[in-house]
């Protein structure tokens, strides 16, 4: 078994009853606009929808439940480059487990993988492969630190991220993310090739300026919709790499606000006709959007966009063994053709039927057959 080096220690999170007394007071006293004027959804969140929610959030959300489940599965911090990093670390019972760090990405959490983390360490089948599961907490996010200057963009995060994994023992290890954890798995990847065995992901970006020709009518909607994305419904995140700060107060002094902003993107993100509920409880959504809160963390969230947005080198290649996933209603797609010029040992590509940009609690059991699966073919390439 791996031995921890370095200062690793355990951690436990209790939000104090004042602080959640505080919450509800907060959402009792919410000022709320008019109704939207148009068609639902087509303004951003639905008056009728946010009410419903923010009563639950109020009256029925146990944040306790969420507290315990991340100690069940363990939980730590350690100090890198000056900013404490908390994560989240489930060892394996199996001998022949392999080592795996997963990475979240905005607006999401730690809370993305509470739901798969024990299957993927200790499967039912004892055929499967198994993982010794690091998730950290980006930084700025959650209960890890948050950084007091600039320089905390991926490529850092990806460099702490093998320092992470070499202060628990793991020299070697595959990772997985999607969003900006994909884009940091990208960096793991193509930069740190002696440590990274391969990796798995659902955000594959291709280089730039690519060339379109040839492309089947499928593949060429995949990339007309990515563009249309970020022409069209992406000023959230031109708004946080531009003011972070401004839209922070909002962030970290209301909770409706808050709700509202996270609320929004798992509405337009996931693979639904009319409401995330559909297919993610309204429980996963406020653990997310409760760790948000309590550690008033909508700003430093933010301020990854600042550092990192459209950042990636477009010159970077990843030779590790790659398997990707493209759920269809992820809001970027790259077809195989363009990936495959920066990813260029793609051991594994899939493209279900259903899912969207948060599969880990959209289809949580495609998805972890669908990483073990990737991950395994990544893994024979070694042999």
């Amino acid at each position: 078994m791996p031995t921890p080096a370095g200062d690793v220690h355990a951690f436990s999170a209790h939000a104090t009853d004042a602080d959640l007394d505080e919450l509800r007071a907060r959402l009792a006293a919410a000022r709320l606009p008019e109704a939207e004027t148009a068609t639902r959804w087509d303004q951003g969140v639905p008056l009728a929808d946010l009410v419903d929610v923010v009563a639950y959030w109020r009256t029925g959300y146990d944040w306790r439940a969420f507290e315990a489940r991340l100690d069940r599965i363990g939980q730590f911090r350690t100090t890198i480059d000056g900013l404490e990093i908390h994560f989240l670390h489930r060892r394996s019972t199996r001998a022949d487990a392999t080592p795996l760090i997963l990475t979240h990405g905005w607006p999401g959490s730690v809370a993305e993988f509470v739901d798969v983390i024990d299957e993927l360490a200790d499967p039912a089948d004892a055929d499967a492969p198994a993982f010794h599961v690091v998730a950290p907490s980006l930084p700025g996010f959650g209960y890890s630190g948050k950084p007091a200057t600039t320089g905390w963009g991926t490529e850092k995060i990806a460099a702490a991220w093998v320092e992470l994994m070499e202060r628990l023992g793991y020299r070697r290890f595959a990772a997985h993310g999607g969003d900006w954890g994909g884009v940091i798995t990208t960096i793991l990847g193509g930069r740190f090739p002696a440590q990274v065995l391969g990796i798995h992901t659902t955000t594959a970006q291709a280089p730039p300026g690519l060339p379109t020709d040839g492309l089947t009518a499928e593949e060429r909607r995949w990339t007309e919709e990515t563009r249309d994305f970020w022409r069209e419904r992406a000023a959230y995140a031109k708004q946080q790499a531009t003011r972070p700060q401004t839209i922070g107060y909002s962030l970290v002094d209301s909770p409706v606000g808050l709700l509202a902003w996270i609320l929004d993107k798992f509405a337009e993100w996931t693979d639904t006709e009319d409401s995330p509920f559909e297919t993610v409880s309204r429980d996963r959504v406020l653990d997310d959007v409760t760790l948000y809160w309590l550690t008033r963390t909508g700003a430093s969230a933010a301020r990854i966009y600042h550092e990192s947005h459209d950042s990636l080198d477009p010159e970077l290649r990843v030779d590790v063994p790659s398997a990707i996933t493209v759920y269809p209603r992820d809001i970027e797609k790259y077809p195989r053709p363009l990936v495959q010029q920066r990813f260029r040992q793609i051991v594994r590509w899939r493209a279900p039927g259903t899912g969207g940009h948060f599969p880990s609690l959209e289809v949580p059991g495609f998805f972890v057959e669908d990483l073990r699966e990737g991950l395994a073919a990544v893994l024979a390439a070694h042999r």
